[in-house]
């Protein structure tokens, strides 16, 4: 429980993935903003799938009420002008990192969902808001956080944090790699392939620039989602992984207040959906800390 809440909000710019890591910053404009929600609710991690000349762009929703989250998408044109908004996904257990993709005919969802002990990977049936489990993937041991997964070189790779509780205060970077996006999956032999707080949470979009394949990751050496910045990985087989991590993704002082951090940087074909927050210190934010444990606590009495 604290004062201080993390309050994210989601843009999208009319500017590549690439370019924007090429740049090392998100240009100011041209950036259209997703719609504010009510205190002490937030949209973060933005995912963006074309689809008919129609951008949806899945977000996790939160409210600090109820401390979780589902996972939202937004439908705009090709003028970023706001069409319809649904639910896309909700379940008993929190959601969030609604990574989005197209892969062997179909449309994927696979959001983070540690709550639930696995990591649940979803087929599109009605696409963009009814959505079927497909498999569980089966990583040992690890309940993967933020799983992030990237075909190369006839592979199947997947990206993600394990978590841990408490959690760890050096981040680590795992991978797992698969022939078939179904599995089965192996866990990389070196894991934890990179051991830092500033460079190893997955947070975005993979690619293949300048030869190498990169990986948006959080910086959160001094705050949770910090910064984003471009880990770069010199070599990828499925027995040795070399990486280093590039600057940190500047944010302009025209999103003020939404300068504290940036967690997510995923692309979108031709444009980039991101997050950046505010903090919002308040006495309120606490008492919704304070009766939310007082229900848990009645509710176990009871």
């Amino acid at each position: 429980m604290g004062l201080r809440k993390d309050i994210w909000r989601v843009g999208i710019s009319d500017v590549p993935l690439d370019a924007i890591i090429e740049d090392g910053c998100v240009r100011a404009d041209p950036v259209a903003w997703l719609p504010a929600l009510k205190p002490f609710q937030f949209m973060a991690d933005p995912f963006g799938f074309w689809k008919d000349d129609i951008l949806y762009v899945f977000v996790e929703t939160f409210d600090y009420r109820t401390r979780h989250g589902i996972i939202e998408v937004f439908l705009y044109d090709t003028g970023f002008r706001l069409l319809e908004q649904r639910v896309a996904l909700s379940e008993p257990w929190h959601l969030s990192y609604p990574f989005v993709f197209e892969a062997d005919g179909a449309i994927w969802m696979l959001p983070e969902a540690y709550h639930s002990g696995k990591l649940t990977l979803y087929r599109a049936q009605s696409f963009p808001d009814v959505w079927e489990p497909a498999c569980v993937i089966d990583l040992g041991p690890d309940v993967a956080v933020d799983a992030t997964p990237f075909y190369h070189d006839g592979l199947w790779w997947l990206f993600y944090t394990p978590a841990s509780k408490p959690p760890k205060p050096v981040g680590e970077l795992h991978l797992a790699f698969a022939e078939q996006l179904l599995g089965p999956w192996t866990r990389h032999p070196g894991n934890p392939v990179r051991l830092h707080s500033a460079s190893t949470r997955p947070g975005g979009t993979p690619r293949v620039l300048r030869g190498q394949v990169m990986l948006p990751v959080q910086d959160c050496s001094w705050t949770y989602g910090g910064a984003i910045r471009p880990l770069w990985f010199e070599k990828l087989t499925p027995e040795h992984v070399v990486t280093h991590a590039g600057s940190r993704i500047k944010i302009p002082e025209d999103f003020s207040p939404y300068t504290e951090g940036m967690h997510t940087l995923s692309a979108a074909g031709a444009v980039t959906v991101f997050d950046v927050k505010r903090t919002e210190l308040s006495a309120h934010g606490l008492s919704i800390e304070l009766m939310r444990e007082t229900r848990k606590i009645l509710q176990k009495l009871c």
